[in-house]
């Protein structure tokens, strides 16, 4: 890696970093004018620092650890799932990227299914049943809806025949495949809601069961790494939705980095509006919804197109 695509990395992680912390300033503001309410409005000018005060406090607060905890793996795990959040940041399609990825699907795929060893390392390590129960069902969610995810993504490559996310965005023209492909484009975004474990799909975090789930025994900077790696997650999934099915944009005569940044605000604000209106499915009907509804529509829409290809092809 040459320095200037390590100092490229470095500054793309920062921003997503400052991403994520504003991020959740959003998130709390619109959750409050939802439920006809005002959000966090005290810390300076509307509010506008409480993500800084958020972070000071929690990384200044005493670090408590579980007597009976796994040490390192315990540790580890926080670390473990904020790395992996940032990676994938790695294959931002721009043309001012550090890198080019040619295998960026891959590169996701990899990366992306490994995001479960942190939870499950957190939930272990924490020698907690409440934490060991809420990491077991995360990861059962994460497992399964990543399936749907695999298939649905092979409905990209077969339409654009690369792995890249830079020749991806940039091959549509002014038409998005979102348009040709909806409801497979709705399955993809659902299934980025379970995911990210966000509501409705929040199993792992179902307060009213779990206590909090698999993070129930982490406090300060534990607690703050984990936070931001579930927040990471969430706006990489809408960068994800963004190029891969609302890509492209000669239509707009150039396809700009706001523009994109435009999407991908837009797309996250979603799993804001979706966490605000609905209520939190049964855990049995999650995991039928993509075993019995998503794997079938999937496969079956994929037989079609690869038909459909290969005649017209």
């Amino acid at each position: 890696m040459t320095l200037s695509s390590l100092l490229c990395s470095i500054l793309t992680y920062i921003c997503v970093l400052l991403g994520v912390a504003f991020f959740t300033l959003l998130e709390r503001k619109g959750l409050g004018y939802f439920q006809i309410r005002k959000g966090p409005n005290k810390v300076g000018l509307g509010g506008l620092p409480q993500p800084l005060a958020d972070a000071a406090k929690l990384f200044t607060k005493e670090l408590a650890k579980p007597t009976l905890a796994n040490q390192s793996p315990y540790f580890l795990a926080p670390v473990l799932s904020l790395v992996l959040a940032l990676l994938l940041w790695e294959v931002y399609p721009s043309s001012n990227s550090g890198g080019y990825f040619v295998w960026g699907i891959l590169f996701f795929l990899c990366v992306s299914s490994l995001n479960v060893y942190g939870t499950l390392l957190a939930g272990w390590a924490s020698n907690s049943k409440y934490a060991l129960l809420g990491a077991i069902r995360a990861v059962a969610q994460t497992i399964s809806y990543e399936v749907s995810l695999a298939l649905i993504l092979l409905f990209v490559l077969f339409v654009c025949s690369s792995f890249s996310f830079l020749d991806i965005k940039s091959m549509y023209g002014g038409l998005w495949l979102g348009m040709l492909l909806f409801p497979i484009a709705l399955v993809w975004f659902v299934s980025c809601v379970a995911e990210t474990n966000r509501a409705p799909f929040d199993f792992a975090e179902g307060e009213s069961e779990l206590v909090s789930g698999f993070n129930i025994e982490y406090s300060a900077g534990g607690f703050a790494l984990i936070f931001m790696a579930e927040y990471g997650n969430i706006l990489v999934m809408s960068l994800f939705t963004a190029v891969l099915f609302f890509g492209g944009g000669d239509l707009f005569v150039l396809e700009m980095d706001l523009v994109m940044s435009v999407k991908i605000l837009f797309f996250a604000f979603v799993f804001v509006w979706v966490r605000a209106t609905l209520p939190r499915f049964r855990y049995d009907l999650l995991m039928g919804l993509t075993w019995k509804s998503f794997l079938p529509v999937s496969l079956s829409g994929l037989i079609f197109v690869i038909g459909i290809l290969f005649l017209f092809g």
